[in-house]
């Protein structure tokens, strides 16, 4: 285990799990937060002995409850700019690891803590989990991307129902309107089934697996061919090591043993 001032690390079995530590708190983000996130997730990208990450949070009560009001106070225009660069670059590398980076909810998920959760590829969440967006009624809007991914993933209108009105949704109408992928009963629950996703993900090519990640993600770049994007990393999977091994696999009747490559 690696200690952290927010949060601690655990690698166990190529999966590392990562839990937001500041339960008196109810875990609401802090810059340091934001910074040490951002050091682990560049360690993901960088540790080859990491297949997938689970993010969850130290409380049976909130994953997170969202930006720390304490040191939201604190900024200014020049300072808060940089403060939502910073976390929107934090939550970007989550978004954009060629490793699945899935989110254990163990409990609310508001604000910054939802934006955190919309950025990870999958979401587990405990059924007495609820999301929204309180920001307006603090007088401020989500910083993180949160306005951009929660439109991605569930459609212009609803979206701007839930930062509007600040309403709170449970876990059961989240998977309803596709902002979580499954609902389970309890905390360690949310841990168990995010390692069995993960498990069955990173027995596939870790090459195609990054691959899968960066097309879907281009869906939502206008600026991007995704349908291009398929086709080089198409290719690319095509001219690899792991490619050659699958298909011998599956001709050999066994199991194929992938090297990333």
């Amino acid at each position: 285990m690696e200690k952290y001032k927010t949060l601690y690390t655990d690698l166990e079995e190529e999966i590392l799990t990562i839990t937001l530590d500041r339960a008196k708190q109810s875990n609401a983000l802090t810059a340091q937060t934001i910074d040490e996130l951002k050091e682990v997730i560049q360690q993901v990208y960088d540790d080859n002995n990491i297949k997938g990450v689970i993010i969850t949070a130290e409380d049976e009560k909130a994953f997170s409850i969202g930006v720390d009001l304490v040191e939201l106070q604190r900024l200014n225009e020049l300072n808060s700019r940089k403060f939502a660069e910073n976390g929107q670059e934090a939550f970007a590398l989550i978004e954009n690891c060629h490793k699945p980076i899935l989110a254990a909810i163990n409990g609310d998920a508001l604000g910054g803590g939802c934006e955190l959760a919309l950025a990870c590829h999958l979401r587990i969440a405990v059924e007495n989990a609820n999301f929204g967006f309180l920001e307006g009624s603090r007088g401020m809007i989500p910083g993180f991307g949160g306005t951009q991914r929660l439109t991605y993933l569930i459609g212009k209108a609803r979206a701007l129902e839930l930062l509007l009105t600040g309403e709170q949704i449970s876990a059961i109408e989240a998977k309803e309107i596709g902002l979580i992928t499954h609902v389970v009963s309890y905390q360690e629950a949310a841990i168990k089934k995010s390692k069995e996703l993960l498990h069955k993900i990173i027995t596939n090519a870790p090459l195609a697996i990054g691959a899968c990640i960066s097309c879907t993600n281009t869906v939502y770049n206008p600026e991007e061919d995704g349908y291009q994007t398929e086709a080089n990393a198409f290719a690319h999977c095509c001219q690899s090591e792991d490619f050659t091994e699958g298909i011998e696999a599956f001709f050999e009747q066994r199991h194929p043993r992938f090297q990333g490559f």
